[in-house]
């Protein structure tokens, strides 16, 4: 099969996502976020994990290491996919975002532009002004790792709160 049989170029009704990965980096009992610099149009001043968009010539696990290393400096290893959600935020196109956990065995950082990163004990993540989705996602990975990556959806309701479902595996 040639490029021209992928069906990429059928677009016309179809839903359309932008790809991104998001990259939480564990050293020990602690876990690095960036605060996000406030003059950021997307979350401004919240904590979030590292990470951006997926690149046309690679992969999601690439692109991970990629970000990983791009926004703190650090060579990880262990870059595990927990979770892949579809993201409907109302507009045109939606998000496909791919959420990694890495390891990392330094702790030395690199500053940029994106925010501030910080090493946060685990037992404090939940007091700090997250992103929305962390509280609902982070307890799944790192509590309770998934032996298998999961799927959801997220979108919002008509009050615009935060609607988050995780799809029922099978077997």
């Amino acid at each position: 099969m040639g490029a021209n049989e992928q069906g990429a170029n059928a677009t016309a009704g179809r839903w359309l996502t932008i790809p991104r990965t998001l990259c939480f980096v564990l050293s020990g009992d602690d876990i690095l976020l960036m605060k996000r610099a406030p003059h950021k149009r997307v979350f401004p001043n919240r904590y979030n994990g590292v990470g951006g968009h997926i690149e046309r010539d690679e992969d999601p696990l690439t692109s991970a290491r990629r970000e990983i290393f791009e926004e703190t400096g650090l060579q990880v290893h262990d870059v595990r996919l927990h979770i892949v959600y579809n993201i409907d935020a109302g507009e045109a196109t939606g998000i496909m975002l791919f959420v990694f956990t890495a390891y990392a065995d330094q702790r030395a950082v690199v500053a940029n532009s994106e925010g501030t990163l910080h090493w946060i004990p685990r037992s404090e993540v939940y007091a700090l002004d997250l992103v929305e989705d962390l509280p609902l996602i982070l307890p799944r990975i790192l509590d309770n790792p998934p032996a298998a990556p999961l799927f959801a959806h997220l979108s919002y309701d008509e009050h615009d709160v935060i609607q988050l479902r995780f799809a029922e595996v099978t077997e």
